[in-house]
């Protein structure tokens, strides 16, 4: 048996923390698209306050968004395609990151909008960039990781894969 390295992690403890990141990364989405589904216009807005897209991009995105977010945050939850949900969640927080630092490098004066309100701040209100991108980060590194190792308690897919086990 080969020991332990920090990239081939083994021991009991593996599917233990790939269950709380998985329910970390679920409860975070399912929060997020949950303060935007309810007003749609307003997730448009502030998808539009980042200027990266045409018009009817951001309409898409507005809109499409927190329904992606809440369904991401479901199939983690219960633990169905966590691998697949897991990459999803890496390059949408890779999005996010590169969203957010555009907006700081350009100067502009935006809440970031991933928890409901979003878009141009009003005067002597300062942008949050610092925390936002700290926050993203670390979320984006425990996506990698449960993409890396999705295996983890009280999920679906291990329902299913024992189902398919030859006995």
């Amino acid at each position: 048996m080969r020991p332990a390295s920090p990239l081939r992690p083994s021991g009991e403890w593996v599917p233990w923390a790939s269950t709380l990141v998985r329910l970390v990364l679920g409860v975070v989405w399912i929060v997020a698209g949950a303060l935007k589904v309810g007003d749609l216009d307003e997730s448009v807005r502030a998808v539009r306050a980042y200027r990266l897209l045409p018009e009817i991009g951001a309409q898409m995105i507005g809109a499409g968004l927190p329904l992606a977010e809440i369904t991401l945050g479901v199939l983690l939850l219960v633990g169905l395609g966590v691998r697949v949900a897991a990459i999803v969640s890496v390059l949408l927080m890779a999005a996010f990151v590169v969203g957010i630092a555009s907006a700081w490098i350009r100067g502009l004066r935006i809440d970031c909008g991933c928890f409901g309100t979003g878009g141009e701040l009003a005067a002597g209100e300062s942008p949050t960039y610092g925390f936002e991108l700290a926050r993203d980060a670390a979320l984006l590194v425990l996506a990698v990781l449960l993409a890396r190792w999705p295996s983890s308690r009280f999920s679906l897919d291990g329902v299913l894969s024992r189902r398919h086990l030859p006995e």
